[in-house]
């Protein structure tokens, strides 16, 4: 028997079908503001600010979204922040003053960079147990993971390197020089390119992962702006691998770079001293953190322009977007 369904009812249903979506957040560290700032990336306000550790700089989440992963630099600590209450519910060990970490793509364990003591500390997040503490260069910093888990790279300050990893052996079995100050360490998705940045040398190196050879070094050039602002931070691949996206610090630019030619394409122009950069899962937006003018900038990736720019807390340092 046919049924008559009201327009009335067609509409409630559509209203909570566009209910069940939900937005994704944004969490921006704020390391002198000692405070997380919480940007809705449907309506690009800002939900919330929490008070969090001292120092809080490197920021990342669990594959679930339930957790938040955060560096206490100055509490030499590691504070795990539940993200629907969005209370720090306990501290992991670190080492001392941790910077950057990244999660093993399974979600356990944590990688985490020791600028202090030249190491990078392995810690079983579930269970809060070191699992190994990895003798790398001086002020190691940097820290990215193949898609396959096997490699980890962490970037020495000091000794301008970049540090292949084994993450079943816990051994350095490469290392490769780059440019001064080396920040950052980003690997395209199909494992082809990892690129480093390099702060003081003002370029990106990419390597082949496989190989360790230097593909290219990447040199940016912006009229009106002296060479010694262009300072080469953040870098972001889209999943396809089409475009690196690089965060130029004092010169206040983000570069877009063809993923393919690793030639420079364009710079937009954001806010004071950025820093750091993530995506939503759906790539259409790219947060920029600008440490200097407390705010983060929106990039519309397709269209590779700003579209907005959010006040946040003060001296905003990284940023992580939940997985869904």
């Amino acid at each position: 028997m046919w049924r008559t369904i009201s327009a009335n009812t067609i509409a409630l249903a559509g209203l909570c079908l566009a209910g069940s979506a939900q937005a994704n957040m944004v969490y921006v560290s704020n390391e002198k503001g000692n405070s997380i700032t919480v940007i809705d990336s449907d309506t690009q306000t800002v939900k919330e600010t929490i008070e969090v550790g001292r120092r809080p700089r490197g920021i990342t989440i669990s594959n679930d979204g339930k957790f938040l992963y955060l560096c206490a630099s100055d509490d030499d600590g590691v504070e795990v922040i539940d993200t629907s209450t969005m209370k720090v519910v306990r501290t992991l060990q670190s080492g001392p003053d941790p910077e950057l970490f990244i999660l093993h793509p399974s979600g356990n364990p944590l990688y985490i960079a020791n600028e202090d003591d030249a190491e990078v500390t392995v810690l079983d997040v579930d269970q809060n147990k070191i699992l190994a503490q990895v003798p790398v260069g001086v002020e190691p910093e940097g820290m990215g993971i193949s898609p396959d888990g096997k490699t980890l790279v962490n970037t020495s300050e000091t000794t301008n390197m970049a540090h292949f990893i084994d993450t079943q052996t816990f051994q350095v079995i490469d290392s490769v020089l780059v440019d001064s100050r080396p920040r950052f360490a980003e690997f395209n998705k199909d494992n082809s390119k990892v690129w480093v940045s390099s702060e003081v040398g003002g370029t990106v190196t990419v390597i082949n992962p496989a190989t360790r050879e230097i593909l290219k070094r990447i040199e940016f050039e912006i009229p009106a702006v002296t060479q010694e602002t262009i300072q080469p931070v953040g870098v972001r691949v889209t999943r396809d691998g089409k475009k690196a996206f690089v965060a130029l610090g004092p010169a206040n630019r983000v570069a877009i770079v063809d993923g393919q030619t690793m030639e420079v394409k364009k710079y937009l122009l954001v806010g004071q001293r950025v820093w750091q950069l993530a995506f939503t899962p759906d790539e259409k937006y790219l947060y920029a953190t600008n440490g200097n003018s407390n705010d983060v900038s929106v990039i519309d990736v397709a269209n590779e322009k700003v579209i907005k720019t959010i006040p946040v807390g003060e001296a905003p340092w990284g940023v992580v977007v939940s997985p869904k």
